[in-house]
């Protein structure tokens, strides 16, 4: 059993490929380096196959997504600890070891991030994932670092080994046995949030999620599905919901749920007056998708977990104005 593999789903990603994948293989000693290709159309697997016959490459069939096109990978690794790293990823010097160590120490650590710089501007934090993942009590998400569109300068501010509540599928680290108890990502939301479901999963499996600032790496971002794009917007509002649906405590399911629907008419309306038509007709597709998806969800065993904000974020940040909110 290798004890680490590196693996890299790409889709139509050659060119972050050429250009990430040096340092990739540069930094990952001692790691097995696997690029799984979920179908893509343009010419990442001739690429890949020509200019890194050394590596392993796994070929999907179908596009199968984010979740999808894992979990069927990694059906096929055998390792102790996976670290899934998307292809717009430029990682540096000793960002495996540190995440490793500390997960060895702490058998209940399941997953954990390192920190997530933006790529484009390499003094703030990125999108996906900053300094660690947190959602509030009606399943927004936001990060240390990030919360929706405001990116905090890196001042050392979050210089610090901390627990989260969900590590960035951009680059997360997670135990392969957990993993697989838990049955992998949720393939009915082929493309994001399904990180955010699988922490949740975990925590209510009594494991626990980290961040760990002594690992840095760099994220593009939007490299698949920009975040403006209507596609994005239906996938975040359907997989938010399904989220809920499948982790909150039954004491909690409907009370949060009606609110976080209305929460979610309102942002379409905001979108449809700011005359973004076809965000707002996706808000209304994922809601009716939801809907229909509710009869192929799990709910696993939620019960009360740790690190959930307990205020509403959409209210802090655009109401109150607040920007320090951790």
């Amino acid at each position: 059993m290798t004890n680490i593999a590196v693996v890299i789903l790409n889709y139509n990603g050659r060119i972050f490929l050429e250009k990430f994948l040096p340092s990739v293989i540069n930094n990952a000693d001692g790691c097995e380096i696997i690029v799984a290709d979920n179908a893509s159309t343009d010419d990442s697997v001739e690429f890949l196959k020509s200019t890194y016959p050394e590596i392993r490459l796994i070929q999907l069939t179908d596009n199968q997504g984010f979740a999808g096109g894992y979990n069927e990978t990694l059906n096929q690794v055998s390792a102790e600890y996976y670290v899934l790293l998307n292809s717009d990823v430029e990682v540096t010097p000793n960002w495996i070891r540190p995440i490793i160590d500390l997960m060895s120490a702490n058998k209940l650590i399941a997953a954990c991030q390192p920190k997530i710089r933006s790529f484009h501007q390499k003094t703030h934090f990125e999108y996906a994932g900053a300094a660690g993942g947190y959602i509030d009590w009606l399943g927004y998400p936001f990060c240390r670092g990030r919360i929706f569109d405001f990116y905090e300068e890196d001042l050392g501010q979050y210089n610090d080994t901390k627990e989260v509540f969900w590590a960035t599928g951009a680059c997360m680290f997670v135990r392969a046995d957990v993993f697989h108890s838990l049955g992998g990502f949720d393939t009915n939301f082929f493309a994001h949030m399904e990180e955010i479901d699988l922490c949740w999963r975990m925590k209510n499996a009594g494991k626990r999620i980290f961040y760990c600032s002594n690992s840095v790496v760099f994220h593009v971002g939007g490299g698949t599905l920009h975040k403006s794009n209507p596609r994005k917007t239906f996938l975040n509002y359907r997989n938010g919901l399904s989220m809920l649906y499948k982790n909150l405590p039954a004491n909690k399911l409907v009370s949060t749920l009606l609110l976080r629907l209305i929460l979610d008419g309102i942002s379409g309306i905001k979108l449809l007056i700011g005359g973004s038509f076809s965000d707002f007709w996706a808000v209304i597709k994922a809601h009716f998708a939801f809907y229909a998806m509710i009869p192929k969800l799990k709910r696993n065993s939620p019960k009360t977990v740790s690190h959930i904000y307990q205020k509403s974020i959409v209210w802090e940040y655009f109401v109150k104005r607040k920007r320090d909110i951790l």
